[in-house]
């Protein structure tokens, strides 16, 4: 439209290119009378420009043609998942016409391929060690980039930083259709930037990282420790979306300043929001962990033996929820019923349990070195023994020991088919009872992996 496209080429000058790109390129223009209506494609991007531009554009198209009395921002409900009422912003929602619905559902979002499917705010159990870090999350779930931006979540290894993080991850890609949202880990962003650094496409990287992205999740920070110039990439990374109002996410087994050799200037960044610290979980809450996870198993879970597991580990979400899976898969083995008999035997045959920070990366490396493979050949189709058996030890770890779900497990290995994890995963379960042999290269494998002291 003449109107529109002139108002355009006269803001562009007058503001940063990215936010020109970002929030007024993209709005679709029509004239209804004297008005000129703008429909942007997500609440999100609706609320932040009637709030920051709609004054500049008002200003703009009257200088342009005297003829425009009105400017409207509304949402385009032709692209739009609509946010509930409760979350939604009151004067975005003012702007939407008269004849709109609560909800818009047209098709299904679609969620980044590295979100967990079941870690949403629906399956988290919220108690008095982590009900901060909760309400954080929802909050800015629901209005993203408006409240607690960064949010940075800090806690020690398996209490529910990632669960949280993907949680928001969900909430926003089912509420906000449009919004780009980018969940990786800090190694990952790492291992990224090196490739591109090396192949040179960092034109490329930053406009994924930069440009392309509206909601940054990013797991495990502390990695960046040390790694000077992938820090310097993240610093400007986290400006070009702050300055954008764009939502980050970050979460750390340590606070900001207790990260060892990470930049000055990036501690005041992530302090520049909230940070909401997640402890240890109370005996309550572990119980009431263990009872949900025995649901979405469909586990069995008397109440006397829920409360032994969860008084015999007290200080790992993850360990807990692995220890009940292990615990439930022997009594399907045996034919004997998950009781607290069962229960007790499994401590005293001495369960190996997972010890901490221990990463799928760490499991294949240990693998890999054992069995003298190339991590490209467990994750490759190959189905010789050499390859399928330590492929097979690696999955009975990641399941066992870190708690991972077998969908999840199967993206790590090259995208196998979840049944193949579950019956790698029963085939080493039943070696392990049987044969000492297998119980040994496992009790070597995670010496070397860091998941027995």
């Amino acid at each position: 439209m003449e109107i529109w496209d002139s108002a355009l080429a006269h803001m562009r000058s007058r503001l940063a290119s990215q936010h020109y790109e970002n929030w007024l390129l993209p709005l679709e223009a029509t004239l209804e009378g004297e008005t000129l209506v703008l429909r942007a494609q997500n609440l999100f991007a609706a609320e932040w420009i009637r709030r920051h531009y709609l004054e500049l554009i008002r200003a703009t198209v009257k200088s342009q043609n005297a003829a425009v009395g009105h400017v409207d921002i509304r949402l385009d409900v032709a692209s739009a998942l609509d946010a509930p009422l409760d979350t939604a912003p009151a004067d975005a929602l003012s702007s939407r016409p008269a004849s709109s619905s609560a909800h818009f559902v047209h098709g299904e979002p679609r969620l980044p391929s590295r979100l967990n499917p079941k870690y949403t705010f629906a399956s988290y159990v919220v108690g008095p060690s982590n009900q901060l870090a909760h309400a954080a999350a929802t909050a800015v779930a629901a209005q993203p980039g408006r409240k607690y931006n960064p949010l940075f979540i800090c806690g020690g290894v398996g209490l529910g930083k990632t669960h949280l993080a993907s949680a928001i991850g969900h909430h926003i890609a089912t509420h906000y259709v449009g919004l780009r949202i980018e969940y990786l880990s800090a190694e990952y962003f790492t291992n990224d930037y090196i490739d591109c650094l090396q192949h040179h496409r960092m034109d490329e990287f930053r406009h994924r990282y930069r440009v392309q992205c509206d909601v940054l999740l990013v797991d495990d920070i502390q990695f960046l420790s040390g790694r000077n110039q992938t820090q310097e990439e993240f610093f400007h990374t986290f400006n070009a979306l702050h300055d954008s109002y764009k939502q980050i996410v970050v979460t750390s087994d340590k606070y900001p300043k207790e990260i060892p050799e990470l930049e000055e200037r990036l501690v005041s960044r992530f302090e520049w929001g909230l940070v909401a610290d997640i402890q240890a979980p109370e005996l309550e809450t572990r119980v009431a962990i263990l009872r949900k996870k025995a649901q979405v198993e469909g586990i069995v879970l008397a109440d006397d033996v829920a409360f032994f597991l969860a008084e015999k580990i007290q200080s790992n979400v993850r360990e807990l929820e692995g220890t009940l899976i292990r615990v439930a898969a022997k009594a399907s083995l045996q034919g004997r019923p998950l009781d607290l008999e069962l229960s007790r035997e499994c401590f005293q045959t001495g369960v190996p349990l997972p010890i901490t920070n221990v990463t799928v990366e760490d499991v294949l490396r240990a693998v890999c070195g054992y069995y003298n493979l190339k991590l490209a050949e467990i994750k490759s189709p190959r189905r010789h023994r050499t390859v399928a058996f330590p492929r097979q030890i690696a999955m009975y770890l990641c399941r066992y020991k870190l708690g991972l779900t077998y969908p999840a497990i199967g993206d790590r290995f090259g995208g196998k088919d979840h049944s193949t994890v579950i019956s790698a995963c029963r085939k080493i379960l039943d070696l392990v009872e049987r044969d000492a042999g297998v119980r040994s290269a496992l009790e070597e494998i995670e010496k070397r992996a860091g998941l027995r002291r």
